[in-house]
């Protein structure tokens, strides 16, 4: 279920079109989809379109180029934190759950495969396997 969730493009954008969609009081259904993803999307878009005329000023000064490489280093922290709780603990029981993981994670990195394609073929063959 993991997979399918991180497959789609944003998740959270995701749920906040759902929720719309389904509101009770109108407007619901696509007005009310529609108004819930601006409600999400416009604030990043906003800030974007502050910073974008002062970018290049501020990615060639060195203290902002430290904290960049900060962030990234702190964003690959959490992603691997995220990675092994919930995701690694509650799926590789055994040898064969890390070499099933292994061999999606080839497709992604040495054969470069879409991920949409990898969670496809992982869940087809997750569900062949757990047939036998």
């Amino acid at each position: 279920m993991t997979g399918i969730a991180q497959a789609v493009p944003g998740p959270l954008f995701t749920f906040s079109a759902y929720l719309g969609a389904i509101e009770t009081p109108s407007p619901n259904g696509w007005v009310g989809a529609s108004i819930a993803l601006l409600g999400i999307y416009l604030p990043s878009f906003l800030l974007l379109i502050g910073v974008l005329p002062f970018w290049n000023t501020l990615r060639n000064q060195s203290a902002f180029q430290a904290a960049l490489r900060g962030i990234n280093a702190a964003v690959v922290g959490l992603l691997l934190a995220a990675l092994y709780q919930p995701v690694w603990t509650s799926t590789i029981k055994n040898a064969y759950d890390f070499l099933f993981a292994l061999a999606a994670f080839g497709l992604l990195v040495i054969w470069k495969l879409p991920p949409w394609l990898v969670v496809l073929l992982a869940a087809l063959v997750g569900g062949l396997l757990s047939l036998l």
